[in-house]
């Protein structure tokens, strides 16, 4: 069981960070949030871009971690 949770929290930390590694930066400068912030935030597809899967997908293996983290930590 406690080699299962190793293993699993070595895959979710190897995905955790090639996912946080593939997102976009978010600093684009004052220009960047004034010009192109008003496009994407207003936009039908928000839901739908990369970058917004990318941050849902980084929220789950954020919590998978969490969890097999604290499992350890108890075993």
């Amino acid at each position: 069981m406690k080699t299962a949770l190793i293993i699993l929290q070595l895959i979710v930390a190897i995905a955790l960070i090639i996912i946080v590694l593939l997102q976009s930066g978010k600093s684009a400068g004052l220009s960047g949030s004034i010009a192109g912030g008003a496009e994407t935030f207003f936009g039908k597809n928000k839901g739908r871009t990369i970058d917004a899967i990318l941050g849902k997908v980084t929220g789950v293996a954020a919590v998978i971690f969490l969890l097999t983290s604290v499992l350890l930590s108890i075993l």
